[in-house]
Formats: C-alpha cells, structure tokens, sequence
C-alpha cells in the first residue's frame, strides 16, 4: 500500500476508484464499501481510501475528541484490506474552506485519477460539507466516473455508526463493541521497555503506550489475542495505571499484555492487542506475592476463556 501523506498536492497516475470518509472506527457498515471498490478493482481500477490526518472536530469545533482508530491503526487495517494508496489528507483551516466542487475537480477527478466512487448515503465533503452524492452524479458525466452509493447499514435495528460503537468502548461494553467493527477493538503500536516486573513474576509482558488521542476502555483486565509477526497469539491484557507497582496516585496509563507460553524479546517491534471482554477491575495490592497470584488466577480463567472461545 502506498501511503500519500501531508501534502494536498495528490497525483496518482492510475485510474481509480476512490472512497471518502474519516473511518473513526471501521465497522461493519463500511464492508459495503470495501466490498464494491473490490469490484471495481476486478475491473482493473486501483482502490484509493481518502481520509484525514486528524480529526476534523478538532479542527471544526476545537474539540479534543478522543479517536476509535488512530492514524497508524487506520495504516494498518487498510494494508490488511489490500488497499492500494491511502491518502491522509491535511486537515486544517485552509483545506477545510475548499469548495466541493474544486475538491471534485482539483482532487478527485484530477489529482486521483478518478473512474469510479464509492460513498455512503450520508458523505459530505467540500466547505461547509455541501459537497454530496448526488452532486457527485450530477458532475460524473463531465469527468467520466461512475457514482455507487452505499445505504447505512443496521444492526439489530439501530444503524450502526462510531458515536453508538463510542459509547460501547467508554462503557467498557467490548462484546458490543465488536458486534459493530470489523475487527475487535485493537491498540497497534511499538512494544516498549517496562518496569520487568513481570520478568521477576515468571510472567514477562509486553507493554505498549496508547496515543493521546486514542479512545481507552476502562480500566482493568480484558481477554486477549495479540497478532505479532504474522501469527496470533492467545493473551490476557491489563489496561491501566499498575498501582500496585507504580502506587495508587500514578497517571501513566499503559497496556500492559501476558501471552501465554511467549518469551521472545521483541522491544521496539510492532504488534496488535486485540480485546474480546472484561475479566476484571484493575486492583491494588498490598504485596507483589498478592498481585502475583491474582495474575495466575487471570491467566488459568484466560486460557479456559480462549479454549471455550476457540471457534469464534
């Protein structure tokens, strides 16, 4: 996947077929989507994902709003869906006051080489979000591209979006959560130094620091699979502050993973941990033999969770 990033000068020279969006949370109601630009990449047109590099609330409205899919997580499930260019579109004042129809003109049919679009009933681009589907149709015969328009996609009769999957994570509610993504709910980033606590437990973990703008859970213990190197691995995750270890007033909140029967050393590695439901609060102990019969409490009911969970 070729990623074009912080610059409004996009150029592909192959003809496209281009989908628009901010993507804060692939769910299961972008799979139309993605499924209609594979057909036309039957037809031999190169997918093209357009989005932005930071949240358009925060530029609009000032807003610090937290994010389901960070700019590098967003990377990493495009490369996976076999997108063929990622256009990471700086956002700001100034590309936010262009007009729709340049956008059409200047970006989309020009700089992207576009032959084909494929939107959500609701997608709005341009200024002041005037640009719409059917203004797309009303401009595909001037440029030569077809328009498909994809309906909002339901589940269990409540159209899904990010703001219902939000309020899920926030609530700690994964199940849900997942229900609605197209993958379980992820943190994708590069494995860091801990305090090797875990090492001296005879439980080594791999630890990973979440985005400032990355949406957390609630504290606490969740089911797990990490997938490092191409493989998936069956783990339990601690999401939180450790005040056991770095005492009750810490406010460095971490994402700390055991994999079962793993002891690679992998700092500075990339990898995923993906979460499937809670198993407990995160707690403080008096001791560290305290916390480190807890975690082999944790673990025993985690393997017996992934054996009971194996064919999901």
């Amino acid at each position: 996947m070729k990623i074009i990033s912080d610059t409004i000068n996009v150029r592909i020279d192959e003809p496209t077929v281009v989908t628009i969006g901010k993507f804060d949370g692939i769910h299961k109601g972008h799979a139309d989507l993605f499924k209609q630009m594979e057909r036309f990449h039957g037809k031999g047109l190169k997918t093209v994902v357009f989005t932005f590099d930071l949240p358009t609330a925060l530029i609009l409205r000032g807003e610090d709003s937290k994010v389901l899919t960070t700019r590098e997580e967003k990377r990493y499930i495009f490369e996976k869906l076999g997108i063929d260019y990622l256009v990471e579109f700086p956002f700001n004042e100034m590309t936010a006051s262009i007009s729709a129809e340049e956008f059409i003109d200047d970006f989309l049919a020009t700089g992207m080489n576009m032959r084909a679009i494929v939107m959500g009933r609701d997608c709005r681009f341009g200024h002041r979000g005037l640009g719409t589907p059917e203004m797309l149709k009303r401009y595909s015969h001037n440029y030569g591209y077809e328009v498909e328009v994809i309906e909002k996609y339901e589940y269990d009769g409540d159209i899904i979006s990010s703001t219902i999957i939000r309020k899920a994570i926030q609530n700690g509610d994964i199940i849900t959560a997942n229900k609605l993504l197209l993958y379980p709910y992820f943190f994708y980033g590069e494995v860091v130094h801990g305090n090797k606590l875990g090492r001296q437990l005879g439980m080594p973990t791999v630890n990973l620091i979440p985005k400032d703008l990355k949406l957390l859970v609630p504290n606490g213990v969740y089911f797990s699979t990490v997938e490092y190197n191409g493989k998936i691995y069956n783990a339990i995750t601690n999401i939180g502050r450790k005040p056991t270890v770095e005492g009750v007033n810490s406010d460095k909140t971490g994402i700390e993973t055991y994999i079962y029967d793993f002891d690679e050393q992998i700092y500075g590695e990339m990898l995923s941990v993906s979460l499937y439901d809670f198993l407990r609060e995160e707690i403080h102990f008096e001791s560290l033999d305290l916390l480190k019969k807890q975690i082999e409490e944790d673990v025993n009911k985690g393997k017996i969770w992934h054996k009971n969970h194996k064919s999901d």
